[in-house]
């Protein structure tokens, strides 16, 4: 394995784990910012009011969107693999 297949893998690593970790952070991003909306225009100024919906969403999403990222990364791990056996 040489350098340039390497620093592909750690490339396609790090891109994998902004793809995987972005539904979940979409959806924590939207429900925290309508929660700030309700709560600004209702004046309500509560910090611990947003956790229960924002851990909801992403329960959600990961129930929604956890077969793809699971195959994203069985996917990522057997090109690993792979790589790993073709080392000399």
């Amino acid at each position: 394995m040489d350098s340039e297949t390497v620093i592909r893998l750690l490339r396609e690593g790090l891109l994998l784990i902004v793809l995987v970790s972005a539904p979940p952070m979409l959806a924590s991003l939207v429900v925290g910012l309508t929660v700030s909306i309700l709560q600004a225009t209702t004046q309500v100024q509560e910090q611990t009011l947003s956790f229960v919906p924002k851990l909801l969403a992403i329960f959600l999403t990961l129930a929604v969107a956890g077969p793809w990222m699971l195959a994203q990364l069985v996917h990522f791990t057997d090109a690993v693999m792979s790589a790993i056996v073709e080392v000399r």
